[in-house]
């Protein structure tokens, strides 16, 4: 069908802005101290793992602040005395003690350096409380510009939200801000003003009336949790909810929305359901049911803090109401329910370890739009989706950005890693066998942060498949390989052009209507054809140019 140019715009706009942080904007070449400390696994933050979190504050509409504590349950690896703990300016780090036993802080932009007076022994299970209180960072345009987004709704009541990827979730709360090491449980404690409901992750345990003009909600998380997937949302919210008979028993499904918008979500939020269905089909049982599921409203698009992803599409089918594949398909389904659910199993399950590797969050999920799409409308439908997300790829830079600075690769992250991984489904060329390996993936790497290599690895072992060229290809250069082909009677001749010297891969044509497999490489091939001069079609789904000599 003809693309229509606004769509093709709008797409090219959504591309670049929708990795939810400014750093995909351009490319930064020039990294800072502050970059290093805050993306670096630094000597002050390996000697430990974490495995608690009590977050417990105040949140202050009226006066746009946070006051409150975090403790930091860790165990000991190996003998060290000083921690690093990150929170990020205008935020204060008041003090942290341990054992009641106030410690120094050495303060170095967004680190803090805390200084144990007790012997570190390895093994140990030690606590510190990291105090803090100010005025957090006001989101510019959140979620891609995070922090909080300090909101009222239409009725006049405080409409507040966090969303903070990419930028850090010591931008509101200090922690251990890399994303190598997930805390294995955590409590939330907010205090609000008691006409309105917080919401945050896990499950709700209690809600203590202080008998005040306050409320205190405490959420419990059961299960591993990355620092930006944990959230807060304060509103004046209602709730409904139902159980889904899902692959692991029931699974608990929550929807807090506006009062004003009850009706509409309880037909809107059908979605919810046919995502799990589709998603626990494509990629296995949903990761998290000791916490359930929940679709939270905030004043922003969406995001997909764990087990409490948030929603802002305005109750439209599509990106606000837009198809962004220009195919039709696009508007078969609300595009932030089904893509940031997505990312339970692909951000929040398997979470990379250095943001660097976000493509693994990313072109995933991406990907499942087109799967949701599979799973209801067949395997045609899924195609036209991914290929008419082509329009959007800029091929500016690489998937896979700088190691060790918290700098993200490419935009391109979304398409092009989907239209990548709709290539790889092509190579294995079996799609129940595509199939398990996504559910493999979710298995062998559940709960886990894992590297590029290991997701490399992990696909090239389970499809038999040699996949580095493929990868090199596709993750760590800008070029699009180009199949060149010329017809001389009855032979075809063909090789990549624009190609990594190791990319090898088969791909599928038809001659004559007839499909069969060939191997370019970098030098001329040859194919003898039965007739003279015949019609070639490369297929459609390797994402590859095409140029006939």
């Amino acid at each position: 069908m003809k693309i229509n140019k606004f769509l093709v715009l709008l797409f090219t706009l959504f591309i670049t802005s929708f990795s939810f942080s400014q750093g995909l904007l351009e490319e930064k070449n020039n990294f800072t101290h502050q970059d290093t400390l805050r993306g670096s696994i630094t000597p002050e933050r390996e000697w430990w793992d974490l495995t608690y979190y009590h977050l417990d504050i105040k949140v202050n509409p009226e006066e746009k602040t946070i006051i409150g504590k975090n403790t930091i349950t860790y165990k000991v690896l190996q003998p060290y005395q000083v921690l690093q703990i990150d929170l990020q300016k205008p935020l204060t780090l008041t003090k942290v003690t341990q054992n009641d036993q106030e410690l120094e802080i050495k303060h170095d932009g967004n680190a803090h350096f805390v200084t144990l007076k007790n012997q570190q022994n390895v093994g140990d299970i030690n606590s510190v409380v990291a105090h803090y209180k100010g005025k957090p960072r006001e989101a510019v345009r959140a979620p891609w510009d995070g922090g909080i987004s300090w909101k009222k709704d239409k009725n006049g009541k405080h409409f507040i939200a966090s969303s903070c990827q990419g930028l850090g979730a010591s931008v509101w709360w200090p922690n251990k801000d890399h994303m190598y090491d997930e805390v294995d449980s955590m409590d939330i404690s907010v205090t609000i003003p008691k006409e309105l409901m917080n919401v945050s992750n896990g499950r709700l345990k209690s809600i203590v009336d202080n008998k005040n003009e306050t409320i205190t909600t405490n959420w419990h998380v059961a299960n591993p949790i990355n620092n930006y997937g944990v959230n807060i949302n304060i509103g004046d919210y209602v709730n409904f909810s139902e159980v889904y008979k899902g692959e692991k028993g029931d699974l608990d499904m929550n929807y807090y929305v506006l009062k004003d918008n009850l009706d509409k979500a309880k037909e809107h939020f059908k979605d919810a359901p046919k995502m799990m269905k589709a998603f626990e089909h494509w990629f296995g049982p949903y990761p998290f049911y000791e916490d359930s599921f929940k679709l939270v409203e905030v004043p922003y698009l969406g995001m997909e803090h764990q087990s409490s992803v948030t929603y802002g599409n305005q109750y439209l089918k599509g990106y606000l109401g837009k198809d962004l594949s220009g195919t039709g398909w696009g508007l078969k389904f609300d595009f932030i329910i089904i893509h940031e659910a997505g990312h339970e199993w692909f951000a929040n399950n398997i979470t990379n370890v250095d943001i660097a590797d976000m493509w693994i969050h990313e072109s995933f999920t991406a990907y499942s739009e087109s799967l949701f799409l599979d799973y209801y409308y067949g395997t045609q439908a899924s195609a036209d989706y991914v290929i008419g997300t082509r329009q959007s790829i800029q091929n500016d830079r690489p998937l896979i950005g700088k190691y060790n600075v918290n700098n993200e690769g490419s935009g391109d992250m979304y398409y092009k890693g989907a239209n990548m991984l709709h290539t790889l489904r092509q190579l294995i060329n079996n799609d129940e066998k595509w199939r398990q390996i996504l559910r493999g993936l979710n298995s062998e790497f559940y709960h886990q942060t894992v590297t590029t290599q290991q997701i490399e690895n992990y696909l090239a072992q389970e499809s038999g498949l040699n996949l580095q060229g493929f990868f090199d290809q596709y993750l760590r250069t800008t070029k699009i390989p180009e199949l060149q082909y010329a017809i001389n009677g009855k032979k075809l001749t063909y090789k990549w052009n624009n190609a990594v010297k190791n990319f090898v891969i088969p791909i599928q044509i038809e001659v004559n209507g007839v499909s069969q497999w060939i191997t370019p490489t970098l030098e001329n091939q040859t194919l003898k054809l039965k007739t003279k001069n015949p019609k070639i079609v490369v297929d459609r789904d390797f994402y590859i140019k095409t140029k006939t000599l």
